[in-house]
């Protein structure tokens, strides 16, 4: 990294977080510097029998889910679904991060659908906190805020405030807390360009009310109208920028109190119109953030089914964006599209991660394929730097970077432990024995896993 990972993580804490949550946790579900990576150490490559490192605890869970773990103040977090069906349970659970003793568990709703058996239910969205309070956000639109003690705040549903969602395999996307606000994006439809149901909301982080909303124009139909991304945030421009992905498009929002959720730019060409359009382009990765090779904040966009990646300069977009001016939509201004422009710094024909969210640093960019195969590349000219298999199985978690190492967990539970860097070098390969779908988390030295049974925690010995 162009500085210390530490001092970065803290630097990119947002005010209403940094007095509660520290660089070593992991508040949310990309991590404290939102970009997949933590400052943490001393970490395990291998925990085999001979490895520098050995499970510390498992811990079971009342049923499965696809949520990242979130850490702060020695608390973990996690969201399951007891159950199937309209009496299902959808708990919020914390624990002692040290130890894995369950400190309490709480029903936030019921009714769980799970759309395939081995691809997720209502308890695939992630929790957030910061270190006061944890938030959980369910499938059905079900919304949690409660201390960290498990004392309930408020509560609210997302298709009951925004409407009804029309998302074919469920309602999956992670809010992002920034700045005393709970952001989601709600990118879903009927199929019908015309009708336009996508909305980016936020929330008031303390109360639950709607601070605003705005209608998400696109233009896509069919399928890709759906969307199963994650709303991002860029902090490594200033002031900081949401990213939303879906319906054809990316597109970056303010974060500025006076246009707060107004579109900055729009990367158009994912699925360009047309008599070539591909109607089942749905978007399920969601964009990578990071520092970029100018420190000015890089985007890496993909798309779906092995198609193209795009890598934007976050800084130049603005500009260009700024430069052309807004176009009046019925919504109010939207951002011109940047294709074309210096601000698209590289783009590959071919090679998407179809669920993992890319990883990027200020040198490099890795792409974890949804069938086994790692991608690095520079992030500087996305020249492929090596492509190497890592299992056979399928890949639904993203990537996670700490002390030097990048850690990819397959469906299937293998843990691959990669050297960061531009030559492939495996350091380690384990088993967790469980399927998951849930990204590594890290904090206080420890690496946490999530499987549809059980949480795991792994520490050097």
């Amino acid at each position: 990294m162009s500085r210390p990972l530490a001092a970065l993580a803290a630097l990119l804490l947002p005010t209403s977080l940094a007095c509660h949550v520290a660089a070593a946790d992991w508040p949310q579900w990309r991590g404290p510097a939102f970009d997949g990576s933590s400052p943490e150490t001393n970490l395990p490559a291998d925990w085999n029998a001979d490895g520098d490192g050995a499970v510390a605890w498992s811990a079971p869970l009342p049923g499965p889910g696809g949520g990242t773990p979130v850490i702060a103040g020695g608390r973990l977090f996690v969201t399951a679904a007891e159950g199937v069906g309209p009496d299902a349970q959808l708990i919020v659970l914390a624990f002692d991060a040290d130890s894995g003793k369950e400190l309490w568990r709480r029903t936030a709703g019921t009714g769980n659908e799970t759309a395939r058996v081995d691809e997720g239910n209502s308890a695939s969205n992630s929790c957030v906190t910061d270190g006061e309070h944890v938030w959980s956000t369910f499938g059905d639109g079900t919304v949690a805020c409660m201390t960290v003690e498990g004392e309930p705040v408020w509560g609210a549903n997302l298709q009951q405030r925004f409407g009804e969602f029309d998302i074919q395999f469920g309602f999956s996307s992670t809010p992002v807390l920034y700045d005393g606000r709970l952001y989601f994006q709600l990118i879903h439809g009927d199929g019908d360009a015309s009708t336009d149901e996508a909305r980016v909301a936020a929330l008031d982080a303390a109360t639950g009310d709607t601070v605003w909303e705005r209608g998400r124009r696109t233009g896509a139909s069919r399928e890709n109208e759906h969307s199963y991304a994650s709303i991002m945030l860029n902090p490594f421009t200033t002031p900081p920028s949401l990213i939303t992905h879906g319906g054809d498009y990316a597109i970056a929002h303010s974060t500025k109190d006076e246009a707060e959720g107004a579109e900055l730019w729009r990367l158009g060409g994912l699925n360009p119109p047309g008599p070539d359009y591909h109607t089942t382009l749905r978007f399920v990765a969601s964009p990578g953030v990071g520092a970029g090779p100018n420190g000015t904040g890089m985007v890496v966009v993909p798309t779906a089914k092995r198609g193209p990646v795009f890598a934007v300069d976050a800084a130049a977009a603005r500009k260009v964006a700024a430069d052309a001016g807004p176009e009046q939509g019925e919504d109010g201004p939207q951002a011109a599209d940047v294709v074309g422009t210096d601000a698209v710094a590289w783009r590959l024909d071919r090679g998407t991660p179809d669920v993992s969210t890319p990883l990027v640093t200020d040198k490099l960019v890795y792409l974890m394929g949804e069938r086994g195969v790692l991608g690095c590349h520079a992030a500087a000219t996305g020249k492929e730097l090596y492509q190497e298999r890592l299992t056979g199985g399928n890949y639904r978690a993203s990537p996670t970077l700490a002390d030097g190492k990048l850690y990819a967990v397959d469906r299937d539970g293998i843990v691959s432990v990669v050297k960061a860097g531009p030559e492939f070098e495996l350091l380690g390969r384990m088993e967790l024995g469980e399927p998951t779908s849930a990204s590594p988390a890290v904090a206080d030295g420890t690496v946490y896993f999530r499987t549809y049974d059980r949480l795991i925690a792994v520490r050097k010995k």
